[in-house]
């Protein structure tokens, strides 16, 4: 009954009215459904009903995907060989076309509508309601069809644009490509100057997810284990760097460092220092994405370091044990996953920026702005770019794979059903003071970066004018009351409400997709998981400009038109994000004890039901990290939606970029504080809507007090 094709081109019909209006290769759709409904299923054994589901199922998958892909190309019939057009054939019925009968100009097909949307999910659920009668998962059809759900999208928005993309990798020359001098640099085992770019990002990428790291658990044990007054304003001052544009950073380093930044040239007055261009190098780079990157290690670590078990370090100090040898032989090797977790993600991340290194880098180069330059440079060598992202990808499999050596098999269970009332043990003096000592200068060096940002908002002309001054904010966000009520005559509001509406559409998908993976991952065992979770830290690792121009070659032509529309930006983010959701849902549901789940099915609850009102309350650390990574990345996100905003669906962030393209630096910076203060409001909203667990702990609080 739904529209087919995609209403968008103005094909609204359904599919049995196209199959006899010239397309009757649509008809063997109903075939499978038809024969599984005539086989009876209800009526016969648990395994053969499986089978004839799985059948049905999966042949209807198969034949609308066939449809669907054979005629990806708009005209593609009139090219096809004989063998294909046999297939057509085939497909269609046992109908062959031909001029006397049919319309050539009928067979070209638009992409497909909500009605193929619909049929495709429907005929991989009865795939799936198949495979769990026939025994896979041990006949839990929830979770089968979750496994089916989450895998069929990401085939769908990860590896298959992706596959495209590399495609061309493949045209010339791959191994002589992939082996370039320029890349691997053969010279940088003799001199420290001459590495090739691989060699530069991931040593890059090593600095900043082990400082990223270093600077979150800090953090992360200060927000958690100590009575820090100003613990709150600590929170703020380590998050305000995932809600900027990470151009911003880049640009309030240059204000502050560079040659004549405010901080080059009171180092030059008071103490002599000469100016210089070190910011425009590694050092910038490094600087800035650990301003952009510490938030995400931080947010995984705090859930990590909240679930530790105090009984644990208690039975420890019971056993005479110094504080040092509590944290350093108990808390430590508990907070394993969340390291490694928080690891990760800063290594892809800064292997995956853009932004940073487009500003920043110098003449250090980096995997992410060669590709970015060998697709719209003057070479425009598609061929190399692709070579170029499967360099990543090897490098991200091999970050992945160092990961699951070092936490090995053992288990790091903390959270368990029995009653643990427990103090959570007070930081040793020592620690705490090299925490603070460690966190507090980053957050006033991110308090002093972000100053020069408001300040920007403010003045006439950064560097030159510093005088007092609305305009920027009023060219941008203008409201003016009219006849008929307020007008929002500003320039950039059309931008900020489309950006508004995609991120708060986007976050929930986010997270839901995000966290139901990282259950799947954790609590389910099934064949290829180690490839599956693999394939949800791909679309993390390709940096966005690949995954943007991946995105408009793979969905700009049937069977899946998307270009120009606001869904291409949802998926866009919601697979783009996700795998901090994984990583973070993970390193959580590593602390929860499976026998909760265990005892939830004793007393008979299903899959979805332990899911919903065990797990979820238990991983409100992490639906938080979700929920606001999904949400401001999506408010900040540069390079892979540049190539994907239109006219009518215009983001924040290709504002701003178009802004500082014309020299309007004022009214970029003024749009960055409007974004930055909507993001502190919407995440306080987050965190005040999904709460904090309760583990029946008392306060760390308390015993200080006490002491």
């Amino acid at each position: 009954m739904l529209p087919w094709y995609a209403i968008e081109r103005a094909w609204g019909a359904p599919a049995l009215l196209h199959a006899f209006q010239g397309r009757p290769w649509l008809l063997p759709l109903f075939l499978p459904l038809i024969g599984a409904i005539a086989m009876r299923p209800w009526s016969l054994e648990r395994k053969r009903a499986g089978v004839v589901l799985f059948v049905g199922g999966g042949v209807g998958l198969a034949l609308l995907l066939l449809q669907g892909f054979l005629f990806r190309h708009h005209n593609v019939i009139d090219v096809l060989p004989a063998g294909k057009q046999a297939l057509v054939v085939l497909q269609g019925f046992l109908f062959h076309p031909s001029p006397s009968n049919v319309d050539p100009s009928k067979w070209p097909t638009p992409g497909m509508g909500y009605g193929a949307l619909v049929a495709a999910a429907g005929y991989l659920m009865v795939l799936c309601q198949g495979l769990a009668l026939r025994g896979f998962c041990r006949g839990d059809a929830f979770v089968v069809g979750a496994i089916g759900l989450v895998v069929a999208s990401i085939s769908a928005f990860v590896f298959f644009p992706i596959c495209v993309m590399l495609e061309s990798a493949f045209e010339g020359n791959f191994v002589a490509s992939f082996f370039e001098r320029s890349i691997w640099g053969v010279d940088c085992l003799y001199s420290s100057l001459r590495c090739g770019v691989a060699w530069n990002t991931v040593f890059l990428a090593i600095l900043v997810g082990a400082g990223s790291t270093l600077l979150g658990l800090a953090f992360a044990l200060i927000a958690a284990r100590t009575s820090f007054r100003f613990k709150g304003a600590l929170r703020v001052m380590s998050v305000l760097p995932i809600i900027t544009p990470p151009f911003v950073i880049g640009l309030a380093a240059i204000l502050l460092f560079g040659r004549a930044g405010a901080v080059s040239g009171l180092l030059f007055d008071w103490f002599d220092i000469p100016r210089s261009r070190w910011i425009y190098g590694l050092a910038g780079v490094a600087l800035a994405q650990l301003l952009a990157f510490t938030p995400i290690a931080f947010l995984v670590l705090v859930g990590v370091v909240q679930g530790i078990s105090p009984s644990l370090e208690e039975a420890s100090q019971t056993l005479r044990a110094r504080g040092w040898t509590t944290f350093r032989t108990v808390t430590l090797p508990l907070l394993r996953p969340g390291l490694a977790a928080a690891f990760l993600l800063g290594f892809v991340e800064s292997m995956a920026d853009f932004g940073n290194p487009l500003v920043l880098a110098g003449n250090y180069e980096v995997l992410s702005t060669k590709i970015f330059f060998a697709v719209v440079g003057a070479s425009h060598d598609q061929s190399r770019a692709a070579v170029l992202a499967i360099v990543l990808l090897v490098f991200t499999l091999a970050a992945f794979w160092a990961q699951q050596r070092w936490l090995g098999r053992a288990s790091y269970t903390t959270v368990t059903g029995k009653g643990d009332a427990g103090l959570p043990v007070p930081l040793p003096r020592g620690l705490r003071w090299l925490c603070y000592g460690i966190a507090l200068p980053w957050a006033a060096l991110t308090l002093l970066v972000y100053a020069t940002i408001f300040v920007g908002g403010f003045v006439r002309s950064v560097g030159r004018d510093y005088s007092f001054t609305l305009d920027h904010f009023l060219a941008g966000f203008a409201v003016e009351m009219g006849q008929r009520g307020l007008h929002f005559t500003g320039a950039a509001w059309p931008s900020l409400t489309t950006t508004l509406m995609i991120a708060t559409i986007a976050a929930p998908l986010t997270a839901a997709v995000g966290l139901l993976t990282a259950w799947l991952l954790s609590r389910q065992n099934f064949a290829g998981k180690r490839a599956f979770e693999f394939g949800t830290l791909l679309s993390f690792a390709i940096p966005g400009t690949v995954v943007g121009i991946s995105y408009i070659l793979a969905f700009n032509v049937p069977p899946i038109e998307l270009t120009g529309t606001a869904a291409i930006l949802v998926i866009c983010f919601v697979f783009r994000n996700m795998p901090v959701g994984v990583r973070a849902g993970i390193a959580t549901l590593s602390q929860i004890d499976k026998s909760l789940d265990e005892a939830s099915h004793t007393l008979g609850a299903r899959s979805a039901t332990t899911l919903r009102r065990v797990v979820l309350p238990l991983l409100r650390p992490a639906i938080v990290a979700s929920l606001v990574y999904s949400f401001v990345r999506a408010m900040t996100a540069v390079s892979a939606v540049i190539f994907l905003v239109t006219a009518e669906y215009n983001m924040a962030t290709a504002y701003i970029v178009g802004r500082v393209e014309a020299g309007e630096f004022g009214l970029a910076i003024a749009y960055s504080c409007v974004l930055i203060a909507i993001m502190l409001a919407v995440i306080g909203l987050i965190q005040a809507g999904v709460g904090e667990r309760k583990l029946g702990r008392r306060e760390t609080v308390a015993l200080q007090g006490a002491a």
